[in-house]
């Protein structure tokens, strides 16, 4: 299963404040980010119930407030949920880290509930791109290499 509290704590500040520093900003005195560290079972129904898919992702996101990249940072950012088996699975496939891949689905989250998307090749370059330099200020390698 998950790590314990404090483990996932560290890695989830260090990528909140990956993320920040990647946007060429500075991290908010105060806001609050919720994260539900669970399984697929549990990620597939939010999955089914809030996006229409029958199956279990690795990671989903729900936005407190709506916002646009480069808003002020609300003062609750949302949820970001982590399928424990989906991001196990994925790592091993990929031949990463689990701590690695659990750290950029964490940051992809965090870019999800700061505005960016990658609903087209556009959008989806820009917020890969922040992804790679968050993750490499962190000296984890390109993902998706």
């Amino acid at each position: 299963g998950w790590a314990g509290e404090a483990a996932l704590r560290a890695v989830a500040e260090r990528a909140a404040a990956a993320v920040f520093a990647a946007l060429g900003r500075d991290a908010p005195d105060e806001t609050e980010l919720s994260l539900l560290f669970t399984d697929d079972a549990h990620v597939r129904v939010l999955n089914r119930d809030w996006r229409g898919k029958d199956k279990p992702t690795n990671v989903l996101s729900f936005p407190a407030f709506e916002v646009a990249p480069g808003d002020p940072v609300p003062p609750m950012l949302g949820d970001v949920v982590l399928a424990f088996e989906t991001v196990g699975a994925e790592a091993t496939l990929e031949e990463k880290p689990f701590d690695h891949h659990l750290t950029h689905l964490i940051v992809h989250g965090l870019l999800h509930l700061l505005g960016h998307d990658h609903e087209d090749e556009e959008d989806a370059a820009i917020m890969e791109g922040l992804e790679r330099a968050a993750l490499a200020r962190l000296a984890i390698p390109d993902p998706y290499r």
